[in-house]
């Protein structure tokens, strides 16, 4: 289940984005700028929970934009491996295409990261473009290719249901 964030979950963020198999890939924000996403109303910062504890959590950035694209710009899960990703990703999907009312969906991913890239491309994602050498990464100390992947309403129309957990 997915639910807005509040700032009593400022920590779990903080302390997803900062492990350190996270720290290459994901920006870790202090509360100030966790607090301005929600209150920004482009911007849904929201936790995924399940069996009523947080397990996961994203950020849907540009929301409003006349395009109807979404940018989904950050998202980390607590525990990975089992097909939770893929559970995730629908999940995060439905929002997007439901409630968000988008006509698109994009996001970005390390082009040094092959686990999130094969974790997009088996959610439905297509490969858009590279960014080669564009963007610099402190924890690795170096510059890394942006990957960019996006879906289309249509696309998530037709994707198939991802299978409950064996």
């Amino acid at each position: 289940m997915l639910r807005a964030a509040t700032a009593a979950d400022f920590p779990f963020v903080r302390a997803l984005a900062g492990r350190p198999e996270n720290a290459p890939f994901i920006t870790d924000e202090d509360e100030a700028a966790l607090a301005r996403y929600l209150e920004d109303p482009t911007t849904r910062l929201l936790i995924w929970e399940v069996s009523g504890k947080p397990a996961g959590y994203a950020l849907f950035c540009t929301l409003g934009d006349p395009s109807g694209g979404v940018e989904l710009r950050r998202l980390a899960l607590d525990v990975t491996g089992g097909g939770q990703g893929q559970r995730f990703i629908r999940a995060l999907l439905d929002h997007a295409f439901g409630p968000l009312a988008a006509a698109r969906v994009w996001l970005d991913a390390s082009g040094e990261n092959p686990r999130a890239m094969q974790t997009y491309s088996r959610a439905g994602f297509t490969l858009e473009g590279r960014l080669r050498q564009h963007w610099y990464r402190p924890a690795l100390g170096r510059v890394v290719d942006l990957m960019l992947y996006g879906m289309l309403r249509a696309e998530w129309e037709s994707l198939e249901p991802v299978p409950a957990r064996a």
